[in-house]
């Protein structure tokens, strides 16, 4: 999860037969261009190259049971529609590491000609990738990623480190003149690895910014009620701060009547993942939430783009290599008043 901005950092990757050629237009991380094909689950234009080889593409994800993971199958599922050579297998979901297991086993043995798997454990899922890449389908790792690059020929997923990072300097450049400035913390699940990355970016931040002072972290678990009640922790520990960086959105949604709840308005806060009731409040300006960096669901619709690349034999357009990268990694952008009209058709719910 860089210093470009959001609007140079989101340039639009065309596949190509050879690097040169036109094709398909990633969405998600990388693109912002518009066509008149219909619109994925994000409302940013699928792509308008003609229809190549069918492609039958597996989709394998865990169960939604969170708003991102959700907007995950949404933008995945849409995005395959758009496209006439494309065929779309898509699995139930599950938490369950062996159920999990089992439906990429069924698409294996389905042999569709690529993978696309967001595992609920990519470490225990990593044999099963193996497997796939050994029976000669190539899987577009997305998100959550395998132990062994062997297990996957593409990664595409979000910069947790940049999450973070981009975080602190947004708190960090709105507080560089406020002399002993207090920030916050609301973190996520403290045994994710992704939490220990979006804190280390926001902490690596916060240095660049000598008179603000981390002075409270607490960690919540990405729900509602886990939100409100450690934020009421918090802001009973903390009678004085000027910013708090919330990991998710979802939990921020808990924050927010915990803070309303207490009366709290002397301080901006700021979210994460991109949320649609996010981007609503922060259009509306009448509270502490002023931005939120992005985690964007929409990196699936891409996975579906450089998937039908792989079975399409396709190359990116821009680029002088003639295969698609290794991997890809979106960019945090940090959504505020200023931008969000920019970003409200990508929140989810």
């Amino acid at each position: 999860m860089p210093e470009p901005t959001p609007r140079t950092s989101r340039r639009g990757l065309l596949f190509g037969a050879a690097a040169v050629s036109a094709g398909v237009l990633v969405t998600g991380c990388t693109s912002n261009e518009p066509s008149d094909a219909e619109p994925t689950a994000d409302d940013r234009s699928a792509a308008d190259d003609k229809p190549g080889k069918p492609v039958t593409i597996g989709f394998a994800g865990p169960q939604a049971d969170h708003g991102w993971l959700n907007a995950i199958n949404d933008n995945a599922e849409k995005r395959a529609k758009t496209y006439s050579d494309v065929t779309m297998e898509v699995t139930e979901g599950s938490n369950d590491t062996a159920q999990q297991i089992g439906q990429i086993e069924t698409l294996i043995n389905k042999k569709v000609d690529v993978l696309v798997v967001l595992p609920a454990d990519g470490k225990a899922l990593t044999q099963v990738g193996l497997k796939a890449m050994r029976a000669g389908i190539p899987v577009v790792n997305l998100d959550r990623i395998f132990n062994s690059p062997q297990a996957y020929r593409c990664w595409i997923g979000g910069d947790n480190y940049g999450m973070g990072l981009n975080a602190g300097h947004y708190i960090g450049e709105k507080l560089k003149d406020t002399p002993d400035a207090r920030v916050i913390e609301l973190a996520g699940l403290d045994n994710l690895e992704l939490t220990k990355q979006r804190t280390q970016g926001f902490d690596d931040a916060l240095k660049n910014y000598p008179n603000i002072k981390k002075v409270a972290r607490q960690a919540a678990d990405f729900t509602v009620e886990s939100g409100q009640a450690k934020m009421a922790q918090l802001l009973q520990a903390q009678s004085k701060f000027d910013a708090l960086w919330n990991h998710d959105d979802d939990q921020g949604v808990g924050a927010l009547r915990a803070i309303e709840q207490a009366g709290r308005d002397d301080f901006l806060m700021v979210g994460g993942a991109g949320a649609l009731s996010a981007f609503q409040a922060i259009k509306a300006d009448d509270g502490v939430l002023k931005a939120t960096v992005l985690y964007p669901p929409s990196m699936a619709a891409s996975a579906i783009d450089l998937a039908r690349a792989l079975g399409q034999g396709k190359g990116v357009g821009g680029l002088a290599e003639f295969e698609i990268p290794t991997s890809l990694t979106c960019y945090s952008a940090v959504v505020d008043k200023e931008n969000v009209d920019q970003y409200m058709s990508t929140g989810f719910k």
